[in-house]
């Protein structure tokens, strides 16, 4: 391992609080990168609670973990993802409540109409093919933005998977929704997030097989 690796870093998201924020919402705040003003939030939606009009001056990926939330543009259910791209205006509701994992970019403000701006995507993750790559791990490419180099994946590892040492030149985030992985730092379970920032050279691995959410930002070459 080099020395000069920064080491990806562990959230393990049970061990944080949580905070009464915008909305009225149950939040935690798990990573935040301050000069991209990227941050992960994980917010709880109560029962039939309705979210008031209001424009993304970023964007936002949002991940449903367990329940649905709805806007304007359909119901995105548990296991599927979402997008709003800047200027985004809409409402929002859960009528049996939600737990939901968003990446935003910037934050938000009140809006009075909706207007012409652009409208959430949604992506059944069911409809989107596998690809083959390394042997062991297969993925599903959900979406991606060419002119900040972002995107955001679905990966499965077979057990006993392993993807050869490289070296991330941007970063990633990801969560583990089922399964464990394994890198020169340590073990990820499911539940929690892993950071691999720039630079950071590792091997990654998964002893009994996972499914991995990943945003990524740049790329990796070998190490």
């Amino acid at each position: 391992m080099a020395e000069s690796s920064p080491p990806s870093r562990t959230i393990r998201i049970a061990d944080l609080e949580w905070r009464l924020g915008r909305f009225g919402l149950w939040t935690k705040d798990l990573w935040s990168d301050p000069p991209t003003q990227r941050k992960a939030i994980l917010t709880r939606f109560w029962a039939n609670g309705q979210l008031p009009l209001h424009r993304h001056v970023g964007d936002e990926l949002l991940y449903v973990i367990e329940g649905a939330i709805s806007d304007e543009s359909g119901v995105i259910q548990a296991g599927n993802v979402g997008y709003r791209p800047r200027g985004c205006v809409h409402t929002g509701d859960s009528r049996n409540g939600a737990t939901v994992l968003g990446i935003f970019t910037g934050g938000l403000e009140a809006a009075d109409k909706i207007g012409d701006a652009p409208q959430t995507q949604i992506f059944q993750l069911s409809d989107i093919p596998w690809s083959e790559g390394i042997p062991g791990v297969r993925a599903k490419r959900i979406w991606s933005d060419k002119a900040t180099g972002r995107m955001a994946m679905l990966s499965r590892f077979e057990p006993g998977a392993t993807i050869p040492r490289h070296r991330h030149t941007g970063d990633e985030l990801i969560f583990v929704i089922e399964g464990a992985t394994d890198d020169d730092y340590g073990e990820v379970t499911a539940g929690n997030l892993n950071f691999r920032p720039q630079g950071c050279t590792h091997t990654v691995t998964s002893r009994n097989g996972a499914t991995l959410l990943s945003f990524l930002r740049g790329g990796a070459e070998p190490a």
